[in-house]
């Protein structure tokens, strides 16, 4: 499972029109599911995501997680996390998870990420969204739950 997480001060993501998920300050979480997949993964992603000291302290230090400042999370899926650019021009995207198992895992990494007590926010899963956000810092990580960047 990969992730890529932006500190933003706001986002939102709009779907034919209609915004389906929006937050204040927090992260945003683009989300990647692969074919093996499993809860570990998720629970593993979920706190490390929320636990990710990225936010300010009182010194202007990065010494401050997502529930330490009463943020939110925006999570949207993403399977172009698993796209292989190395041969040729177009993307396989052979690696990413059939969307059955995706949605599922994506599903229990939103429920994860709230157990945790964050609150959450999401897009909608296999539909064409229009993210907005404003991304503060600006901070970008990447995540991958076998570690493997």
């Amino acid at each position: 499972m990969r992730a890529c997480v932006q500190r933003v001060s706001r986002c939102s993501v709009t779907v034919d029109g209609q915004v389906v998920g929006q937050i204040g300050r927090g992260l945003l979480v683009l989300l990647g599911v692969t074919h093996d997949d499993t809860p570990a993964d998720v629970d593993y992603l979920a706190e490390k995501t929320t636990g990710l000291r990225i936010f300010e302290d009182d010194a202007g230090k990065m010494n401050r997680s997502v529930v330490d400042i009463g943020g939110q999370v925006l999570v949207v899926s993403q399977f172009t996390l698993w796209g292989d650019c190395r041969r040729g021009r177009r993307p396989s995207f052979t690696k990413a998870a059939a969307p059955e198992l995706a949605e599922r895992l994506y599903d229990e990494f939103v429920a994860a990420v709230q157990r945790l007590g964050v609150p959450t926010a999401t897009g909608r899963f296999r539909a064409h969204m229009d993210v907005a956000l404003v991304n503060d810092g600006p901070v970008t990580l990447l995540l991958d739950s076998r570690k493997s960047f």
